[in-house]
């Protein structure tokens, strides 16, 4: 729920405003490349309605913002500042698909890439804050809750290897890698959120 969110919350913003500034197009195509090497067993293995429903929609939402970054709301693009080399992490992403899985199979490299390109997706939106110095209240609230998903993760494998001594090395190793990116993140938003409050607590001037 809180990565629906930010999707969500993304989306708005760009509708709502009619512009994607200040974001960046390169993080988002790779999510939506993420979402569909992960979602291929779509057509294969069905687990249930919520999970059918759940992967539809991310697939949906996913391209959903690419299209409205390089179609739709193309002129305000900022593709000057979105300017992260990506295949400086699909490269060796693919190069660990091939070494590191659990079966040797197309379908379990693709999951293997889905998850190891995840864990590093967000650095070109993050390279874009740090080369602009700034990022909109709307899209730090974003990230903020895409950190939390990250987050929760965590969380969640604790509790499954406390109670069913499940453990995924794969998933686990890379959401805490993604997770240690957020983690300046989450600092300069909390900074942020609590700077924006002190300003309005300050007494009007007579």
């Amino acid at each position: 729920m809180s990565h629906l969110v930010a999707i969500i919350i993304l989306l708005l913003k760009i509708w709502n405003s009619q512009s994607c500034s200040g974001i960046s197009g390169k993080s988002q195509m790779l999510f939506a490349l993420v979402f569909t090497t992960r979602y291929l067993d779509l057509f294969t293995v069905y687990i249930s309605a919520y999970n059918t429903i759940m992967k539809v929609v991310f697939l949906a939402l996913s391209y959903a913002t690419v299209y409205m970054i390089y179609v739709r709301f193309k002129k305000t693009y900022d593709s000057e500042n979105d300017s992260f080399r990506v295949e400086f992490l699909l490269v060796p992403v693919i190069g660990l698909s091939f070494l590191e899985n659990y079966a040797f199979t197309p379908m379990e490299i693709l999951w293997t890439f889905s998850i190891f390109l995840e864990a590093v997706a967000i650095m070109p939106q993050l390279f874009m804050i740090t080369k602009t110095g700034e990022a909109e209240s709307i899209t730090t609230h974003y990230l903020f809750f895409l950190g939390l998903y990250r987050a929760l993760y965590i969380g969640n494998w604790m509790w499954r290897y406390h109670t069913e001594g499940f453990f995924d090395q794969i998933a686990v190793v890379s959401g805490v890698v993604q997770t240690i990116f957020y983690c300046d993140f989450f600092y300069l938003y909390v900074t942020r959120v609590l700077r924006e409050r002190g300003k309005m607590s300050l007494p009007i001037p007579v």
